[in-house]
């Protein structure tokens, strides 16, 4: 992987059992030639050739490690502890691409930048940081940099098994981190997932968490609209 100038960037992918999708996001990462990119991917102890795929690129990647976790925020937490402390973190799951970064003078102006997703085939998905991010989580993590200094530990709650990174998000919101949009950052993610599904409980216990009772009963009705548009 060639280095360059340029913000240091510090891209995790957690994987386990994923030897039909781990290759696309090793390339997707290691054909980034101008950017200035760390690569640590944490596997849950795969059986299925997965680490087989992983070690033939294990030249162009920083860290790598396979082992039993406790879930997919425990594994997310251990990438963000081993990660460089002055780089920008950005998480993709076996199967998402990162397709374009943002532009350098973007990471000057936040510590955090959100870029758009392609769902699969599906659609696109833009990122929002008004008051629907207080209700939702208006943040997909394909693109989505996070600079680690602003939450040097572990940041991940691992009572939430779908949506702690929207704890996260709203935490980072509620501290009052500036979030910028850029466009040019782009990613894909593969259809599925923990999160495909939408489970209405957890959200609202987040949310409820981070921002109180007034805005869990805004939330209910905010999804019940959603869901009926």
């Amino acid at each position: 992987m060639k280095h360059v100038n340029g913000p240091l960037i510090t891209v995790i992918t957690v994987t386990y059992n994923a030897v039909s999708s781990i290759e696309a996001t090793i390339q997707s990462v290691i054909n980034r030639v101008n950017n200035n990119i760390q690569f640590i991917i944490i596997d849950g102890g795969s059986t299925d050739g997965t680490i087989d795929i992983i070690n033939k690129y294990k030249n162009q990647i920083t860290y790598f490690v396979s082992e039993p976790d406790s879930g997919l925020y425990d594994a997310m937490n251990k990438g963000w502890k081993v990660a460089n402390e002055f780089s920008y973190i950005l998480y993709l799951g076996s199967g998402d691409k990162i397709i374009s970064f943002p532009h350098n003078d973007s990471f000057a102006k936040a510590g955090i930048i959100a870029g758009v997703v392609s769902i699969g085939n599906k659609f696109l998905y833009e990122p929002k940081i008004d008051i629907r991010l207080k209700l939702g989580n208006t943040l997909h993590h394909q693109a989505l940099l996070i600079k680690k200094s602003l939450h040097p530990l572990p940041p991940f709650d691992i009572t939430f098994k779908i949506y702690a990174d929207f704890d996260f998000n709203q935490r980072l919101l509620k501290a009052g981190y500036k979030i910028i949009i850029d466009e040019s950052f782009k990613a894909y993610a593969m259809e599925g997932g923990v999160s495909s599904s939408f489970n209405e409980t957890e959200s609202l216990e987040i949310v409820k968490k981070n921002y109180g009772w007034f805005y869990h009963k805004f939330a209910q009705l905010y999804y019940l609209l959603r869901h009926e548009i």
